[in-house]
């Protein structure tokens, strides 16, 4: 997808032109949404709709399928510090806006702890570790078990794209690029192995790598070539994840970002599923896209960022969850997963 096929997507979903249909169908062993629909910006038929927006593909509810019991990728997407008022519905982010009326999203997600850290450490381990601040791995060596390493444990992959990063695993602040939220630089300990992979700290010189821009990098040469690894953790830096910079930027770096992902593949094979999320400032938005859930579901019921660990156990077929994740509801049922 290049330059054109991006702006479709983000045309469509401004002005609702594209119409998505679900399935209606409930995941396998799941129960009946207990949710609520915003109707799309528009009703205009596909069959209608102006052909340069009907060239997008089309980035939730397009499947006719059963969601798969086990899904082979999920991405999740980590903003910040801006709750849900702040973001869906707001002038200065029509793209998250109309994104999250056309796929899913939850009004009442909750952080787990505070300042960033102890969140990121909480959504990938199910628990926060006893951290209260955001200093730098040196001062959290981490040996929990961790959402990395279960992956890893699978015989697959789990990478984390951090933007403005210097070089792999790169343990200290630098720029624009902040350690505290890219939680793979903090775990030390080893688990199973897969070709050698099994210590935390080798698999994140492997796996935790520089974003690169949708056009070129890490992730474009994965998303291009359909190598994306089962789990993948995107961070944008410091300005672009709002928390130094406005939510107009934010929602402009992910207008860049979103329809990269569902024109790949990976997406268009209905085995994946995209999570964007916000670290904190209770209740923070969250946005769910598959080709599973309903255009314009709106999930009420309370979840957290082990909710979203759990529900990513689930769809990657990762039976033992972590800390509190055990007990964290699963987001499959209300966004069809």
């Amino acid at each position: 997808m290049r330059a054109w096929l991006r702006r479709a997507l983000v045309a469509a979903l401004v002005s609702g032109a594209t119409a998505c249909g679900g399935s209606g169908a409930t995941p396998e062993g799941g129960a009946s949404h207990p949710t609520s629909r915003v109707p799309p910006a528009s009703t205009t038929p596909a069959s209608t709709a102006p052909a340069s927006t009907t060239a997008a593909p089309p980035e939730c509810g397009s499947a006719s399928v059963r969601p798969p019991r086990v899904y082979e990728h999920v991405v999740w997407i980590f903003m910040e510090n801006h709750t849900y008022g702040q973001v869906i519905g707001s002038p200065a982010a029509p793209f998250e806006t109309a994104l999250a009326h056309r796929c899913g999203t939850a009004t009442h997600y909750a952080s787990v702890g505070s300042p960033s850290l102890p969140n990121y450490i909480g959504a990938t381990s199910g628990d926060t570790q006893g951290i209260h601040d955001d200093a730098d791995p040196a001062s959290h060596p981490l040996t929990a078990d961790n959402l990395f390493r279960q992956v890893r444990a699978s015989g697959r992959r789990a990478a984390s794209y951090e933007e403005a990063m210097p070089g792999p695993c790169t343990l200290s602040p630098q720029g624009h690029y902040a350690v505290k939220h890219n939680p793979a630089a903090y775990y030390t300990g080893s688990g199973p192995e897969r070709n050698g992979d099994g210590d935390d700290r080798a698999a994140c010189e492997a796996d935790d790598v520089a974003l690169g821009t949708p056009t070129s990098g890490a992730l474009a040469q994965a998303l291009d070539g359909d190598t994306l690894p089962a789990f993948s953790l995107i961070t944008p830096d410091l300005c672009h994840d709002t928390h130094d910079c406005g939510v107009a930027t934010g929602d402009t770096w992910l207008a860049g970002w979103l329809p990269r992902l569902v024109a790949s593949p990976a997406y268009r094979s209905g085995t994946t599923a995209i999570f964007v999320a916000w670290d904190e400032s209770t209740p923070m938005p969250s946005i769910v896209v598959s080709p599973h859930t309903v255009p314009g579901t709106v999930f009420a019921g309370a979840m957290d960022h082990y909710s979203l660990l759990r529900t990513t156990e689930e769809l990657l077929g990762i039976g033992d969850f972590l800390g509190h994740a055990a007990r964290a509801p699963s987001l499959r049922p209300a966004f069809g997963l």
